[in-house]
């Protein structure tokens, strides 16, 4: 039997008013997995005032409550974590190891910002008066209205509610309309966990109509979205005119620079990883590939060779490393960037079709495409895939690559491998992103700032700073006679 998930607005579970309902299918069969509710601007005005009402005991709760119950939430998912990551892998279509990693990670943001609640600490500031004193503190900025994409379901939704809650701010969550089920079973977590009435809200329905209520409406004084720089725009501009607080993490074409004195193998196997790891549907995969021309033609054949290697199937099954692109849309858009680029000179050494064999028939399928003689000129290096594509393009000197990676309205993240310090230093201050990966494929680090530069959004997301977008700052000064 299909699951069937609601809505959780003021603490009570509920379907849409209109009674209308989304099939959610499995990316690896087009069956059905799931029901969910198609909620409009009502829900969504009345998650909001919810939230509302519940902020003022929220934000008075002491933190160690707050704390508490985070913990527990972090708890609940460690114990759900076959259930939960069973629901993402059928909705999403990755890996099951993956979607494992992905809810355990979620659990360690709890954790994270349980504790980090409890930092929030105010400072006196020296006054020019002897008989003046002055006092900084920090305030929830109040009703938080939160969007997550489809790609990564919970782990993004929980980087934007667990800093939120930990402030002391009130939530309206909504998931991705398309991957709803996971998401939706980390909230039911959040409630079970014992949070009062209003504090966490769940919306489901489109953007046009729950996103656009949850940014227009005044009651939210704080927007956080992942997806789209379009979206993006569209939120600033609509946000702006009740000059709400915006976090956007938006679109990457991220660049990786393999320097001649890099470790081929690590380089290599970081490489395929980051590029074609949730069929490249990750903000931050390799998008381009730059190569010191010395080394180029030994990367290249050890690249085809890892990944002509990798093993595609339905995810649930344990041995499988890629699983099923997310929709017909996304894997179009990648055959036409792939076309572009083709009809522009490049060339395809691997992959660029959907698998052979009855098993990928039904699903979303296809193979991880290495593509070489590329140029700025082709879609696929201007524009973010979103599909396992890598190009691959040859350099001659540092200062080459380095204007090359640059040469993108994009600036999430980029990667450089060398063994010389220097050469680290020297690309990784240049690079124009919020992100440098130095010999390592990834960015994100609980502790550390994630956020993009240029088209890749405001603002920043984990760490310390991801818990003060979440707070305001007040001066109170204080005359002692």
């Amino acid at each position: 039997m299909m699951k069937r998930i609601q809505m959780l607005i003021g603490g009570a579970w509920l379907d849409a008013f209109s009674g209308d309902i989304s099939v959610i299918r499995n990316p690896a069969t087009g069956e059905p997995v799931a029901e969910a509710p198609v909620g409009g601007r009502e829900e969504a005005r009345m998650a909001l005032e919810a939230a509302w009402r519940a902020f003022p005991r929220w934000a008075g709760t002491p933190a160690e409550e707050r704390a508490a119950l985070l913990h527990r939430t972090a708890e609940l998912m460690r114990e759900r974590l076959e259930e939960i990551s069973r629901w993402l892998t059928l909705e999403q279509g990755k890996p099951i190891r993956d979607a494992r990693k992905e809810i355990m990670l979620t659990a360690k943001v709890f954790d994270y910002y349980a504790e980090e609640g409890k930092r929030i600490f105010g400072e006196w500031v020296p006054t020019g008066t002897p008989h003046v004193r002055s006092l900084v503190i920090r305030q929830p900025v109040g009703v938080a209205a939160v969007i997550a994409p489809w790609n990564y379901p919970v782990e993004l939704l929980a980087w934007k509610i667990a800093p939120a809650l930990a402030a002391g701010c009130t939530v309206v969550a909504k998931p991705a309309s398309a991957a709803p089920v996971a998401a939706t079973e980390m909230i039911r977590a959040l409630h079970d966990a014992g949070l009062p009435p209003g504090t966490i809200n769940l919306v489901l329905g489109p953007g046009r109509t729950v996103g656009a209520e949850l940014v227009e409406n005044p009651i939210a004084r704080k927007i956080a979205f992942t997806g789209e720089t379009e979206t993006g725009r569209w939120i600033m501009e609509k946000a702006a005119r009740s000059i709400k607080r915006v976090s956007l993490e938006l679109g990457g074409q991220s660049p990786m620079i393999v320097c001649r004195d890099a470790d081929l193998e690590k380089a290599v196997a970081a490489g395929v990883r980051r590029a074609f790891s949730n069929m490249g549907q990750i903000c931050i995969s390799v998008n381009r590939i730059y190569v010191a021309e010395e080394i180029a033609d030994a990367f290249i054949a050890r690249f085809v060779e890892r990944a002509r290697s990798m093993r595609i199937g339905n995810g649930l099954d344990p041995e499988v490393e890629l699983g099923p692109m997310f929709n017909e849309e996304v894997r179009q858009k990648t055959r036409e960037h792939i076309a572009d680029a083709v009809s522009k000179g490049a060339r395809i050494i691997w992959g660029g079709r959907e698998p052979d064999g009855e098993e990928f028939r039904r699903g979303y399928f296809f193979l991880p495409t290495v593509l070489v003689d590329v140029s700025h000129s082709m879609r696929v290096m201007r524009e973010e895939t979103f599909g396992p594509v890598a190009p691959i393009m040859r350099f001659r000197d540092l200062d080459e690559a380095i204007a090359l990676a640059n040469d993108s309205p994009y600036g999430l993240a980029a990667y450089v491998f060398t063994h010389d310090i220097r050469t680290a230093f020297y690309v990784a201050e240049r690079l124009e992103a919020g992100g440098v990966g130095v010999n390592i494929n990834d960015v994100t680090e609980l502790q550390a700032p994630f956020g993009g530069w240029k088209e890749s959004g405001l603002g920043r997301e984990l760490g310390r700073w991801g818990l003060e977008s979440y707070l305001e700052l007040k001066h109170i000064r204080i005359a002692l006679d």
